[in-house]
């Protein structure tokens, strides 16, 4: 064979190559679906394509829009882990009952941990220390979790039960999570936020599918504000808009927010409480 028909059977093999789709180039990557349901306000369950289950920020028993039915625990099923953004209760939540029910740890910003161990809120192995860049896979190298900033506060309000006296102790840092599941699926859980410009460099860098972001407005950014960030620093494919109508100061809703954000290459999956999307 002549040197000219090697170079283009080469050539040809490059071709072919370059046409596979991305999914087959990645051996490492597994195939299957991503399974997110909203459990109200800022609260999700995230199950794996091999079946593991994450709760994010999960404020259930005490939150006023949803059901008796929705507020039972039993009806979570299994939790391998939970990450909470910040020490606020409507995101801590039912995340120390959780943790110890399922024997599942709980991660947050670092002094959140080390606050809810002092208090006697969780035993040491279910509050492992992790902080903001810090990148962990404690369900296996197929899942990874990023912390990423957010920008808020994060004091964790607690009722001394020998005092029945409100206190007031460190809660870390507020935080966001980047999470890349199995199949190369990202997801932005943005925490409680308002609007920073490194939001473009968190999605330039860790090019999220789905964007989880609050629209309430007074404590976090309104409709206009994350119809802003979508915009001009995130455009994921797909965004959830979350944390609003909790509480009359959570005015914005998800009709604002698609109404600002025009015409828009995101689509937005205005979610009822409890409903489940794949990807």
């Amino acid at each position: 064979m002549s040197v000219f028909h090697i170079r283009r059977l080469f050539c040809c093999f490059g071709f072919l190559f370059s046409l596979m789709p991305t999914h087959a180039l990645a051996a490492d990557k597994v195939a299957g679906q991503v399974t997110v349901q909203w459990l109200g306000h800022a609260a999700f369950k995230l199950t794996s394509v091999t079946g593991k289950v994450i709760l994010i920020d999960p404020f259930i028993t005490k939150n006023p829009k949803l059901s008796a039915e929705q507020k039972d625990l039993i009806k979570l099923g299994k939790v391998d882990l939970i990450l909470v953004t910040h020490a606020h209760g409507d995101h801590v939540g039912d995340g120390p009952a959780l943790a110890k029910q399922h024997n599942a740890p709980l991660y947050g910003p670092a002094g959140l941990g080390n606050t809810l161990v002092a208090l006697g809120e969780l035993p040491a192995e279910l509050a492992p220390r992790f902080n903001k860049g810090g990148v962990i896979t404690p369900l296996g190298e197929g899942i990874k979790i990023t912390m990423t900033r957010a920008e808020h506060s994060s004091e964790y309000l607690w009722t001394n039960p020998k005092t029945s006296q409100a206190e007031v102790h460190v809660g870390g840092e507020p935080a966001g999570f980047i999470i890349e599941f199995e199949n190369g699926f990202k997801v932005y859980h943005m925490g409680d936020t308002g609007l920073f410009g490194d939001m473009s460099l968190i999605s330039r860098y860790y090019q999220p599918d789905l964007v989880m972001i609050p629209i309430g407005g007074h404590f976090v950014m309104n409709p206009k504000d994350a119809a802003f960030a979508t915009t001009h620093y995130l455009k994921p494919k797909y965004a959830i808009p979350m944390h609003y109508g909790t509480n009359p100061n959570l005015k914005g809703t998800p009709e604002e927010y698609i109404g600002e954000l025009g015409k828009s290459t995101t689509k937005v999956l205005n979610m009822k409480f409890w409903e489940v999307v794949k990807f």
